[in-house]
C-alpha cells in the first residue's frame, strides 16, 4: 500500500463525531477522526512495513502516525529518529502507542530511558518515566527504589500533565511489586494527592496511587493463594 492509498483509506473511515472528540481532548485538526479500532485493522491489512511508516509520520496526521507506530519496526529506527517522534508529538494517545509499541520493543530503550529521566522536555519526561515504571515492574535490579521514591515526593505533585501520569505510574509499581517499599509508596500517594479525585469508569481501578497499589496487591495475593 502507498501513502497516498493509506491516507485515501483513513480519510473514507474518518468521522466527524470522532474528530470532534479528539480535537476537544486536545490532539489537534489535523487529523480524520477514525477509530482506534479501524486504524488496528488497516494496520492488520498492511503488516510491518517500515518505509511507509515514516511517510505516514512525516504527513504530521494523526491518525497516519497511529497507523505508522502499528506498521513501523522498532529496530530499524536510530535512537535519534525515535528520540525525534517523541520530542515532535504533542498527543496523549499517541505518545502511548509510541511507548508501547515502538519505544519499549527498541533495542537502545535503556540508553533512552536515562537521558529522559533527566529531561526537560515533558513528552521525553514521560516516556523515560513510563520505561522505568516498565523496569520497576518487570527488571527491577540495578535500579534503586528509594531514591526513585526520595524524586517521585519532591517531584510529582508539581509535575507538568504529561510525565505526571507514568510518574505516578512508577510510584504505583513500586507499591505493587515490592512489598518492602509498598508502605512508603502509599504513604507518598496519600500525601501527595495526585489523581485522587480522578474520575473512574465503574469497573475500572483508579489511577490514585494508594488504591491502584491496594487493588493490585490484593488481585496478586488473591492469585498467589494461601501461603
Amino acid at each position: 500500500m502507498t501513502r497516498d492509498e493509506a491516507m485515501a483509506r483513513l480519510q473514507t473511515l474518518g468521522g466527524e463525531k470522532v474528530r470532534t472528540l479528539a480535537i476537544r481532548a486536545g490532539a489537534g485538526d489535523n487529523q480524520f477522526g477514525v477509530k482506534l479500532g479501524d486504524i488496528r485493522k488497516l494496520a492488520d491489512e498492511i503488516k510491518a512495513d517500515h518505509a511507509l511508516a515514516l511517510e505516514l509520520w512525516a504527513t504530521g496526521n494523526l491518525d497516519a502516525r497511529l497507523l505508522a507506530v502499528l506498521v513501523m519496526k522498532p529496530r530499524a529506527l536510530s535512537a535519534e529518529e525515535l528520540d525525534g517522534m517523541i520530542r515532535e508529538n504533542r498527543v496523549m494517545q499517541l505518545s502511548d502507542w509510541l511507548g508501547s509499541y515502538v519505544v519499549k520493543a527498541h533495542p537502545q530503550k535503556e540508553e533512552l530511558r536515562r537521558r529522559w529521566m533527566e529531561d526537560g522536555d515533558p513528552m521525553a519526561a514521560r516516556a523515560g518515566w513510563n520505561l522505568t515504571a516498565e523496569r520497576v515492574a518487570k527488571k527491577p535490579d540495578g535500579l534503586d527504589l528509594e531514591t526513585l521514591l526520595d524524586r517521585i515526593e519532591a517531584e510529582l505533585a508539581s509535575a507538568a500533565p504529561e510525565p505526571q501520569w507514568t510518574m505516578n505510574m512508577a510510584l504505583a509499581m513500586i507499591g505493587i511489586h515490592h512489598p518492602q517499599h509498598r508502605t512508603r509508596a502509599l504513604a507518598i500517594g496519600e500525601a501527595l494527592g495526585v489523581y485522587r479525585d480522578y474520575p473512574t469508569s465503574p469497573g475500572c481501578t483508579s489511577p490514585f496511587a494508594p488504591e491502584w497499589i491496594g487493588e493490585m496487591a490484593r488481585r496478586r495475593e488473591a492469585a498467589a493463594g494461601p501461603a
